[in-house]
């Protein structure tokens, strides 16, 4: 048995998100630009969080959820042509901070659940960044996912405390993880930013 192979997440819908972005003068310190760059990253965060509720409940097997995450993937960290350079530098925010998302997810399927604690995982990431081992830093977030993923919750304090930089960006993604963990619906495209 498995699920649609393409249920989970389109090119077009990412290019919806894009267009939005492209039609928005986006200002960073704009409580509504926030919103909808927070939105667009965890619109892709919970696409996520249903393959592996799918790969869970045993509807995909590990190679298809690979296939599945790999497809997402492709469409969320593919090249974006948006003329605007700092819309262009936040949505690439965005990617990097969703590539710890895609890791986590992929570490999961592949490896279980880390034997770690989130603080301790995090920890280690801040260190290795420190050192500029970035790709050491970046496993490090991934474990923490994998956390997450079972149930874990991030610690505030920590993420207060990490300084801007790789991580801070690694870590923000795990955010939008633990956000569509807790509530995995699609965020409605035409949602116009009210409460």
């Amino acid at each position: 048995m498995s699920a649609s192979t393409d249920g989970f997440y389109t090119d077009e819908r990412w290019q919806n998100w894009l267009d939005r972005l492209r039609d928005e003068d986006l200002d960073p310190e704009d409580e509504d630009a926030a919103r909808l760059l927070w939105n667009l990253q965890e619109d892709a965060a919970i696409a996520v969080v249903k393959v592996l509720t799918a790969y869970d409940e045993e509807e995909l097997d590990p190679e298809m959820t690979m296939h599945e995450l790999a497809n997402v993937r492709e469409i969320v960290l593919a090249d974006v042509d948006i003329d605007d350079e700092e819309t262009l530098l936040l949505v690439d925010g965005v990617q990097t901070s969703l590539v710890c998302v895609f890791y986590a997810a992929e570490l999961y399927v592949a490896e279980g659940v880390a034997d770690a604690d989130v603080t301790e995982c995090l920890r280690a990431a801040e260190a290795a960044e420190a050192e500029e081992e970035f790709d050491d830093a970046l496993g490090h977030c991934a474990r923490a996912g994998t956390l997450l993923i079972d149930g874990a919750e991030l610690d505030r304090s920590v993420i207060d405390d990490v300084g801007y930089g790789p991580v801070a960006e690694w870590i923000n993604g795990l955010g939008s993880l633990e956000s569509a963990l807790s509530d995995p619906e699609l965020i409605e495209e035409d949602e116009d930013g009210d409460d």
